[in-house]
């Protein structure tokens, strides 16, 4: 059955990937969009071609915190995906990611529900539910981490969680920390990713993070839409130590990248420094609080909790698919791609 689905922050890592998951399902999108100029940008190069991006997308113009935009743009969809946020640890955009997050999801959700939305998806995080006592699943309850991102998507997840518990259609997915090709606005996770190619992350955390590939999590949101109910899922992915993740980098890239590791607790300390710096420190700093506080409070998905039925793919192969894709786009060169940058070049000849 086809559907309209409302999509805020389709132009985003996320939701850009998403709309291109739910337009190839054969669904009609409406976005709710600051500007329209980024629509295509972020379409095309997931292989939505232009007759497709002008005759299934529909565009309301808008934020998620203006409620007369929402209310239009949520009026007659089927289905609502929430994926707007603001994912960051520079601290300097706390403001922005609580109101983005907290109060951007309070107005979305109340307007779905006021014109009686079929379904919506917020797009929470597993970050989202740290620190947690074991493994995650669906009934882990809300995290209290004081760190300004992760408070933010805490305080949205407790507003999506009172919607549920009061009876409305809201489902909740978790994608865990994501990579893959075609990041419209290089996010924190992506520029993590060509730090360390640069050689600019010598040191590393212990512990590890859930982690997974944008298109898993794009094809459990396009799964979703037109089902019925409540419920809660984990977005593909698993715990990935940092030795492994640095390993498997090396591996696919034939890059020594030297990094020495440390306790992650040991680094909150240094983390903390390099946040109160950055208030005053016009470039970004490498080390964030936020990415040491994950490790060292991160831990595992249980292996039983709801996936939407999508399986995760290898590691190797989104990596090996980032780092193509951030060599061909001019954003790390041909040394720090290593012998992928070679394989691009075999590609193009």
């Amino acid at each position: 059955m086809r559907e309209v689905v409302c999509v805020t922050g389709g132009t985003g890592f996320v939701g850009a990937h998403s709309v291109a998951a739910i337009l190839l399902a054969g669904h009609r999108v409406r976005l709710l969009v600051r500007d329209g100029s980024a629509v295509r940008p972020a379409l095309a190069p997931l292989g939505i071609p232009t007759e497709a991006i002008s005759g299934a997308v529909e565009l309301v113009h808008g934020d998620v915190l203006d409620e007369e935009a929402v209310a239009r743009a949520v009026r007659g969809a089927d289905t609502v995906l929430h994926a707007a946020g603001a994912y960051s640890f520079d601290p300097r955009r706390r403001g922005d990611m609580a109101r983005t997050n907290e109060s951007g999801t309070s107005i979305v959700l109340a307007q779905a529900r006021r014109v009686g939305v079929r379904r919506t998806v917020h797009v929470s995080t597993v970050g989202a539910l740290f620190p947690a006592e074991g493994p995650l699943d669906a009934g882990t309850p809300v995290g209290s981490a004081d760190e300004p991102y992760l408070a933010s998507k805490a305080a949205a997840e407790r507003v999506a969680r009172r919607h549920q518990d009061e009876g409305d259609p809201v489902v909740i997915t978790y994608p865990p920390a994501l990579l893959g090709p075609n990041d419209p606005r290089i996010g924190d996770q992506t520029g993590r990713l060509r730090d360390t190619l640069r050689g600019l992350t010598p040191i590393w955390p212990a512990g590890g993070f859930p982690l997974g590939d944008v298109r898993d999590t794009a094809t459990l949101h396009a799964s979703l839409v037109g089902g019925a109910g409540p419920g809660r899922y984990f977005g593909p992915g698993r715990y990935v130590a940092t030795a492994e993740y640095l390993a498997a980098l090396r591996a696919v890239t034939g890059r020594r990248l030297p990094a020495v590791r440390l306790p992650a607790r040991a680094l909150l300390p240094v983390g903390a420094f390099a946040r109160a710096l950055q208030h005053v420190w016009p470039w970004h700093l490498p080390a964030e609080y936020g990415a040491i506080l994950t490790c060292a409070c991160a831990t595992p998905v249980r292996e039983t909790a709801p996936t939407g039925g999508v399986d995760a793919r290898p590691l190797a192969e989104t990596l090996v698919d980032t780092v193509s894709w951030l060599h061909r786009s001019g954003l790390v060169t041909d040394r720090a791609a290593g012998r992928l940058a070679t394989r691009e070049a075999l590609a193009t000849a």
